[in-house]
């Protein structure tokens, strides 16, 4: 209840009563419904996803996460808090698209019923002074009004003109389908967005790193990382088997775009089920190998020195390839190597592998070039505990020296190890030797399922064909109208743009008085009535 005070202090202040429930819940549906506010939704959505293209993310490249958070530990705990590793399942961009789907749903609704009645209601009758429209056009003509008029239909129904005849003025109209066109796109955005929401629910991706000659088999545990909708589930995934076995890439050898790929390729052999027969597929970027829905993308290559580490007992207790990632253009690849089975101290490694091995003094050990032309392993040792036997899970592309000392050369400095294919080095202290047998290539895969593709892809062709219909069809009316007068029979005819202020209005008119009145064509006088005078 109000009190007394606050009604007479609303009275003397001249404020409006407040709004009740039911009255403020109608207000915000109408806000939320406005195209205005659907507008600003859909802004908001696009640059919700910029930091999902600029954040490295979770579900795509987990060790670039850990990478970033290594390199940013201020910045860390804060994008943690909004979700910007993972964005697309944050709260707050579930939200913005929430509202979104309802302001669309609730703003197109309505304009269907309005759409409905304005495609069966007749097109108005003419205005009682034609002259006064933005575009007047007006003609003698010895022919009897009915036959005027019965001509005018004509010509309008041949012009698309939908025709209603009145008395001695004939009403026409068209462009019905600009707002058909209109409400398509708004249909379609809808559509787009629940076909991205279903392959956000029943859609899955992976990202897995295969050295050429392994093979992978889709199971989760097999991947790096994986991402699988609400509704999917990680158990019926769909059988599938490959093998990595080759990968052809080509350099730019000079020239202002020295280093950068020109073509890269791999070559898989495949089986879509077990006892199926093995088929090859060619997959470069933007061409997928597909079977039954799953796509498997090339989205990257690197190397995989081939390294072999002997403990101080002469045990073997380390060998063969270990990815190492890219950090720059010349594909200078950091890696690491553990050796938890070495005695008396686990062994570590970590540096650089790289494949066109070049030494300056002010840069020290780089690569000149990304092609494996003479490449090199730059590492340094340590030993102690690298911790793996706590139980708490690791990187494979980290490692973890709180535990662990550098390994120190004769001078007392941190050993640096550099290597070429081949070479061996032996540590001190009889912690073990370190050999550089060799390099592999690896690719990086992404193996996704969008089950909506192919109805988005619809969405969007018949979203832009709703636009195309909105943009360039115009909603015209026409009239035409006769007069019996002494010199004859009077012809007047006048349009209306209900959409915009077009230039061809006036030439529309002249050229319909010349199909009505053909033996008048270029006899007429025209009358250009600014649009603020319309009736």
């Amino acid at each position: 209840m109000v009190s007394t005070s606050s009604t007479t202090e609303r009275e003397a202040t001249g404020a409006p009563p407040p709004l009740a429930p039911r009255e403020l819940a109608r207000w915000g549906w109408r806000q939320l419904t406005s195209m205005r506010t659907a507008l600003l939704l859909l802004l908001l959505l696009a640059l919700g996803s910029v930091p999902g293209s600029v954040v490295p993310q979770q579900n795509i490249d987990a060790s670039r996460v850990l990478r970033w958070k290594a390199d940013h530990p201020g910045l860390t705990p804060l994008y943690e808090k909004l979700g910007l590793f993972s964005v697309y399942d944050s709260v707050w961009f579930s939200a913005i698209y929430l509202l979104l789907m309802l302001s669309l749903v609730g703003c197109i609704v309505p304009r269907l019923g309005v759409y409905a009645r304005a495609v069966r209601a007749r097109p108005p009758a003419a205005p009682r002074r034609l002259d006064r429209l933005p575009a007047h056009a007006t003609a003698l003509t010895s022919r009897s009004g009915a036959e005027v008029l019965e001509r005018a239909g004509e010509v309008l129904r041949r012009r698309r003109y939908r025709v209603v005849a009145s008395g001695d003025a004939v009403s026409a109209e068209r462009g019905y389908l600009r707002e058909a066109g209109n409400l398509l796109f708004h249909v379609s955005v809808i559509a787009v967005l629940v076909c991205f929401a279903a392959g956000q629910l029943w859609g899955f991706k992976g990202g897995v790193i295969v050295p050429v000659g392994r093979g992978f088999t889709n199971l989760v545990s097999q991947y790096d990382t994986f991402d699988s909708g609400t509704l999917m589930d990680p158990e019926q995934l769909p059988p599938l088997h490959f093998t990595v076995d080759d990968f052809t890439v080509k350099f730019i050898p000079s020239g202002t775009h020295r280093g950068q790929p020109e073509s890269f390729a791999a070559h898989l052999t495949y089986t879509e089920a077990p006892g199926e027969p093995e088929r090859t597929q060619r997959i470069e970027v933007n061409h997928p190998l597909v079977l039954d829905g799953v796509s498997v993308f090339l989205v990257g290559h690197g190397y995989a020195p081939v390294v072999t580490v002997t403990d101080g007992r002469g045990k073997e207790v380390y060998s063969g390839p270990t990815v190492f990632l890219p950090q720059d253009a010349s594909f200078a690849s950091y890696g690491v190597v553990k050796a938890p089975e070495a005695q008396p101290k686990q062994i570590g490694l970590d540096g650089f592998f790289l494949p066109t091995f070049a030494a300056t003094k002010q840069r020290g050990v780089f690569s000149a070039f990304p092609d494996a032309l003479n490449p090199g392993l730059s590492l340094r040792a340590y030993a102690g505990n690298l911790g793996l036997d706590d139980g708490l899970p690791q990187s494979v592309y980290d490692l973890d020296t709180r535990r662990m000392k550098p390994v120190l050369g004769k001078d007392g400095t941190p050993l640096q190890i550099v290597l070429s294919p081949g070479r061996a080095v032996k540590l001190p202290d009889g912690l073990g030797t370190v050999r550089f047998d060799g390099w592999q290539r690896w690719v990086k895969l992404q193996v996704s399922d969008a089950p909506a593709k192919t109805p988005t892809l619809v969405s969007i062709t018949i979203g832009l064909l709703g636009l195309m219909g909105s943009l360039f069809i115009r909603r015209r009316r026409a009239w035409v109208r006769v007069l019996d007068t002494p010199e004859g029979t009077r012809v007047e005819v006048a349009g209306l743009d209900r959409s915009t202020v077009s230039q061809t209005l006036d030439d529309e008119v002249h050229t319909l008085l010349g199909l009505v009145v053909p033996e008048t064509a270029g006899d007429t006088d025209r009358t250009d009535a600014p649009p603020e005078e319309t009736a």
